[in-house]
């Protein structure tokens, strides 16, 4: 997979400024959206990452500067784990059915729409969990049902917002192999995450925002001290271990421990 966006473009932001109540969150952007890619949007807390996927997705207009999709352009959400109520009263597949095209038109599902989430929710492997209350899934059980949810539509981009927050390594490991098996299949993949070594390391194309676009291209580009302080306003180490990029936080010159022993 190239992931870094050599297809047709899907979305095109050029030059957008975009915040909320007149305060600016995000100014400058230029930022693309290609049929192949899979990419990883990293910066702290506040940076913009969930601003920049509300404007792909839609829900927020720019303050200038000009957003373009390609025409019937199908998107799919998949929000954060923490940011879902998991008491409301639903079933697994009662949830994935309301992400259904006729969901606004008629109160029920058709048989071939059942038959439709039945399929996603077995190639999802949680099939067996379509009666399930929601309530009773594991973290990893969770992501797969909002994935599911989100290929009901069929998209031809993904847009996912700290899709391993919350969980634990095997499954953080799990639903990367996942996205990238759904985009070996042609959709194109774009999420935001914290974890810079855990999944921004493993994607072929990051981009980092820190109220702009700090950069972008791949690990080996943009994962280095001078851009990772622009990013994240603190000096990081980066070393390279078995090929891959692994990044520690610096300790301050002050610190006793940094020069002990």
């Amino acid at each position: 997979m190239t992931g870094t966006g050599i297809g047709p473009e899907l979305i095109t932001l050029e030059n957008v400024v975009a915040g909320y109540t007149h305060h600016p969150v995000l100014t400058d952007v230029n930022f693309h959206v290609h049929e192949d890619q899979f990419t990883g949007i990293v910066g702290p807390s506040g940076a913009g990452k969930t601003t920049l996927l509300r404007l792909l997705l839609g829900t927020l207009k720019p303050m200038s500067g000009t957003i373009s999709a390609s025409k019937d352009l199908r998107l799919a959400y998949v929000p954060q784990l923490e940011t879902v109520s998991w008491n409301f009263p639903i079933t697994v597949e009662e949830c994935v059915l309301m992400s259904r095209k006729s969901a606004n038109q008629l109160p029920w599902a058709s048989k071939s729409e059942k038959i439709n989430v039945g399929n996603v929710l077995e190639r999802l492997s949680i099939g067996e969990l379509a009666k399930r209350h929601i309530r009773e899934l594991s973290g990893g059980q969770q992501q797969r049902m909002f994935l599911a949810r989100a290929l009901l539509r069929q998209p031809q981009v993904m847009l996912l917002d700290e899709p391993t927050s919350g969980v634990d390594v095997a499954t953080r490991h799990d639903v990367l192999h996942l996205l990238a098996d759904l985009h070996e299949e042609g959709i194109a993949i774009v999420l935001t995450t914290h974890d810079l070594n855990g999944i921004a390391a493993h994607l072929p194309h990051l981009v980092c925002v820190n109220q702009r676009i700090v950069a972008s291209g791949t690990p080996e580009e943009v994962m280095n001290p001078d851009v990772l302080e622009q990013t994240f306003g603190a000096r990081m180490e980066v070393l390279e271990h078995l090929g891959m990029r692994i990044v520690i936080d610096e300790a301050p010159s002050s610190d006793p421990m940094r020069n002990a022993g």
